[in-house]
């Protein structure tokens, strides 16, 4: 078995945090692309792995890490060494965690609701009721959020909310930015931190949400330096952005494009 296999989602934000760490240290690894609309997550042999039913799942030398922040900061133990991503400085290191912690309760939950009720949604409209009810009771993490949303997609005020987290979690991090000098979230040099927010703003960017930074350029030059460096390129390949999957939202963006032009 290869030291380091990783069972993930191509357009899983938290499996993309992941892929980028691996790539960014020059880890090889064995990679499972689990299909989460036909259940892999839910599988036994999965959950034997991860008994919360979502992606990713790191096993390494046969013994499981779950949670991509916690899987990250395992890695960041084991292989320091190798292009560090946590400050020496405890203070430091501190201060990365709390980012850490900010970009975990504020902006990655939050843009999902917008990618679902943009991306996923037809998927489960297209079920009977029972059948959607069935998904929700399987998935020990997502069963509230599913069942908030329905089978009628998120209200236009669990919409505006999303927003509102998302626009506190730009504000912060063009702060940061600020206070940093960039071109990273601490300064000169990248950490944890850029790479756990790193799939919420690409995220953003791919589903028309880009707007949100129009007042902070320095958020679009910490996108264009990210998306600049090798590991980018090899985290996100065909496949990874939801307008590479789901057709009308590549039709919508470029709409987007056109009436901004």
């Amino acid at each position: 078995m290869p030291e380091y296999v990783l069972y993930n989602a191509p357009q899983s934000t938290c499996s993309q945090r992941v892929r980028y760490t691996l790539h960014l240290k020059g880890k090889t690894f064995e990679e499972h692309k689990l299909d989460l609309f036909k259940g892999d997550q839910l599988k036994p042999d999965y959950l034997a792995i991860n008994p919360n039913g979502v992606v990713p799942a790191l096993v390494h030398n046969d013994a499981p890490v779950i949670d991509s922040a916690v899987i990250m900061e395992y890695l960041e133990d084991i292989l320091g060494d190798v292009a560090p991503l946590r400050p020496h400085d405890p203070l430091e290191a501190a201060r990365m965690r709390t980012m850490m912690r900010f970009i975990d309760e504020v902006p990655t939950p939050a843009v999902r609701v917008p990618s679902y009720n943009l991306a996923f949604l037809p998927h489960y409209q297209a079920m009977t009721e029972d059948a959607f009810l069935a998904v929700c009771e399987s998935k020990p993490l997502r069963r509230e959020f599913l069942l908030k949303m329905g089978r009628t997609g998120f209200p236009q005020s669990e919409m505006d909310e999303a927003i509102g987290r998302l626009r506190r979690g730009i504000d912060r991090m063009a702060h940061w930015l600020r206070e940093a000098g960039g071109p990273w979230l601490l300064g000169a040099d990248m950490t944890l931190a850029d790479i756990a927010i790193m799939p919420v703003i690409v995220r953003m960017d791919d589903i028309n949400l880009g707007y949100l930074w129009a007042d902070a350029p320095q958020i679009a030059s910490w996108l264009e330096n990210i998306r600049a460096t090798e590991a980018f390129a090899k985290t996100y390949y065909h496949g990874s952005l939801l307008t590479e999957k789901y057709p009308h939202l590549q039709t919508l963006k470029q709409t987007s494009a056109h009436v901004a032009a």
